[in-house]
């Protein structure tokens, strides 16, 4: 179980993150939503400590995350790991290195540099690559791949760590339909079968109605929304993209199918 308590970030005079409060159990699939800029980012960032709060504590199983030093950190960012939207694979390896390099916080460093695996290791990216249907693209250098096979190579790296949780920001804002749906079955797959709780910043509403049982609304930097899905009333939309009427309507239209007359927040 995680759970943050009070917890702010302040960049300057912006409150990116403002007083926090929240706690996300153990396989859990949840989703956050929120214009750019609403905190999303920055929270997933806290929860890694990629970033440090300026204020609250995070806390994991009893442990004051916060607190964490040295290898316990770093135990801590390979448990919570992180699934970027710009990929961040090193595009001039091929795609089964940069598969083993998730292993790095377990590997020594000089031959993780000199790329001396074990065979264990290799069977495992191999399986994993498998799992997510990459296994005729492993020897591929990973820049030849398509958007879609990027993330999902990305999401196989951070499985090396073998973590309780994954923290996608943004899994698939650069994705087409296609590829997005492979991504995000993806997630769901390791959410259901492997109790892996997900933690799932997403641009789209529609999105995070389908896969998450569990809806985060942001709006400047605040938690203004948790709930499930069809707790999403037009009164929490507005709050969670501070838009006007017609602007929501319009956002919920797209989420209407052209067959039906029932508004989609009476679905939800």
């Amino acid at each position: 179980m995680l759970e943050l308590v009070h917890l702010s970030r302040r960049f300057g005079e912006t409150l990116a993150v403002d007083d926090a409060n929240l706690r996300i159990e153990a396989g859990e699939m949840t989703g956050v939503i929120g214009r750019s800029g609403a905190g999303k980012s920055t929270l997933l960032r806290l929860i890694n400590r990629l970033i440090e709060p300026t204020e609250g504590s995070i806390l994991a199983d009893g442990v004051n995350v916060t607190r964490l030093r040295g290898r316990a950190l770093r135990e801590w960012r390979a448990r919570t790991a992180m699934i970027f939207q710009q990929f961040n694979l090193v595009n001039r390896l091929d795609v089964l290195t940069n598969v083993l390099i998730g292993g790095l916080v377990r590997v020594p460093a000089p031959r993780m540099l000199l790329r001396l695996f074990t065979d264990s290791e290799r069977m495992r990216a191999v399986a994993l690559l498998d799992r997510l249907g990459l296994l005729d693209v492993a020897m591929n250098r990973a820049d030849e791949l398509s958007g879609g096979q990027q993330q999902r190579v990305a999401i196989a790296r951070a499985l090396m760590q073998n973590p309780t949780m994954l923290l996608a920001d943004e899994p698939i804002a650069s994705l087409d339909p296609s590829n997005a749906k492979l991504v995000m079955d993806a997630l769901a797959d390791l959410n259901q079968h492997d109790g892996i709780t997900v933690v799932c910043n997403l641009h789209t509403l529609d999105m995070a109605r389908v896969y998450c049982r569990r809806i985060i609304g942001m709006a400047a930097g605040r938690i203004v929304f948790d709930g499930p899905p069809d707790t999403l009333t037009e009164s929490a939309l507005l709050a969670i993209y501070n838009e006007t009427d017609g602007a929501v309507d319009e956002r919920i239209s797209r989420l209407t199918p052209k067959s039906s007359t029932q508004p989609i927040l009476a679905r939800l």
